[in-house]
């Protein structure tokens, strides 16, 4: 795996996905719903790329390569993408006064196993920053003619961002339970920051 995809696992859990994660270690039962949302992240990047890669394959690396206009279609996919994550990040500065986290943010504080699982499943394949970096690492695979373990470490180094929260909490338990509230408080006032952040790293990793 390229060093340069590789860093893209940072832009997978920024937003609503690391938010998730925050939310869920200030519940009742913060490591069993932590666990279930790391296995609902892993088996959602682990579908996702094989998908993308798959789509990909069907494309051909030889099309991905090929020149069109002012560059391949790799590069034209990733030029989309730039201009996606400009619009995106603009207009979350304009409505930031607006801009509140998702609904179902809230409702994780009583959420079971089970639905800390889903979540974790649905953070990752139905955002489009994720969508957008899962088919830039299915196009490299493809393109590096790599199989599905050479992700491996991008699959892992997700996993690892999202358990992060699990991880403070389990290294300083009574300190991280302490200041945890605020983080989230701080965190869910500040989503538009958060977005913002987000496209502008995954801007700067694409360039």
């Amino acid at each position: 795996m390229d060093l340069k995809v590789l860093p893209l696992a940072i832009t997978m859990m920024a937003g609503p996905q690391i938010m998730a994660a925050i939310v869920l270690v200030t519940t009742r039962r913060p490591i069993r719903a932590s666990l279930a949302f790391l296995v609902g992240v892993l088996i959602a990047v682990s579908a996702g790329i094989t998908i993308t890669r798959g789509i990909f394959t069907l494309i051909g690396s030889d099309s991905l390569n090929r020149p069109s206009g002012s560059g391949s279609v790799g590069n034209i996919i990733q030029y989309v993408l730039i201009g996606l994550l400009i619009v995106a990040a603009l207009r979350n500065y304009i409505k930031r006064a607006t801009i509140k986290p998702p609904k179902w943010l809230g409702t994780l504080m009583e959420a079971e196993p089970g639905r800390a699982l889903l979540i974790g499943l649905l953070v990752i394949l139905l955002m489009p920053s994720d969508i957008a970096v899962m088919l830039t690492v299915g196009a490299h695979l493809v393109q590096h003619h790599l199989g599905f373990a050479a992700a491996l470490p991008f699959i892992a180094a997700t996993v690892v961002i999202a358990a992060l929260p699990l991880l403070v909490l389990v290294l300083f338990r009574k300190r991280a339970q302490r200041a945890m509230p605020g983080v989230r408080t701080w965190v869910t006032g500040h989503s538009w920051l958060i977005n913002i952040t987000c496209c502008l790293i995954f801007i700067a990793l694409i360039l």
